[in-house]
Parts: C-alpha cells; sequence; structure tokens
C-alpha cells in the first residue's frame, strides 16, 4: 500500500513539474490552478523575492471587451534589474525581450498553463555570451519559481 501510494506522489509530481517546449524558447508547465491562481501565486513569489511586478494584463478580459471570445488568458510582466540589466548591457537589444513575462492559460482541454521566455533562449536570439552566471541564475530562478506557482 505504501509503495503504491508512494507511486502515486511521485507521478504527480512529476507530472506538475514536466516542462513541454512545443515553441522555440518557450518553456511551459502544467498548472494544478486555474489560470489567475497560478499568476496570483507566482505574483505573490516574486514580490517575497523582492521581484519587480509591472503589470498585469488579463487577454481573455481585454477581448471580451470587444466581443471576442477567448479562453482564460492572463499575462504577469515582472523583472528584476540585478540581472536584466546585465543581459541588456552586453546587447541592448534583449531590452525587447525584458522585463520578463509569465503567461497562465487555459487551453482547449481544459488544462492550465504557464509558459515564460527561455533566458537562454533570449541570449542566443540577441548574441548573448558574455553573461553565463547571470543566465543561470535567471533560468534557476525562473524554473522554482514557476514550479512552486504551478503545484499544489
Amino acid at each position: 500500500m505504501f509503495k503504491r501510494a508512494l507511486l502515486i506522489a511521485v507521478c504527480s509530481l512529476v507530472a506538475v513539474t514536466s516542462v513541454a517546449r512545443d515553441v522555440d524558447g518557450l518553456i511551459k508547465k502544467k498548472s494544478m490552478h486555474s489560470v489567475s491562481v497560478t499568476l496570483d501565486r507566482l505574483e505573490g513569489l516574486l514580490t517575497k523575492k523582492g521581484i519587480t511586478v509591472a503589470m498585469r494584463w488579463k487577454h481573455s478580459e481585454k477581448a471580451a471587451g470587444v466581443n471576442i471570445k477567448m479562453r482564460d488568458t492572463e499575462l504577469l510582466v515582472f523583472g528584476n534589474p540585478k540581472l536584466g540589466s546585465h543581459l541588456m548591457t552586453s546587447k541592448q537589444t534583449a531590452a525587447i525581450d525584458l522585463p520578463m513575462k509569465a503567461i497562465a492559460w487555459k487551453d482547449d482541454k481544459g488544462q492550465v498553463w504557464i509558459a515564460y521566455n527561455d533566458p537562454m533562449y533570449i541570449a542566443k536570439r540577441h548574441g548573448i555570451n558574455d553573461r553565463p552566471e547571470q543566465l543561470k541564475k535567471m533560468s534557476g530562478a525562473l524554473d522554482k519559481l514557476t514550479s512552486k506557482a504551478a503545484s499544489k
């Protein structure tokens, strides 16, 4: 009985933290929460870490305002100048991809997802190859924070 419960718990954890990469440069994870709760959780975690939250945009509400039906979709814009500024001082064009963004949405099967741009993809896109420490920190922090936001 214990082994079965342990197996179910491990499988559940793997399902929550599984990462899908079906869009180049996008890290996508399943969420165990609604769209709003997923981003509420992420926003709280970011704020607790001292990371600035610049904006929350509810795409589905904006679409409804012009009579376009859309599944729940929300965007959170946030940044940490201690890390992001280093990318921009390497290649200023990186500013088009910063501050960072996370999007949460409900797909056509009812599954909620959270996704963000992979910092390594941003670096590759802009030819940044001289900021490995900052990229490692950004990648690790985003992975941990989004995983926590998406899990139970």
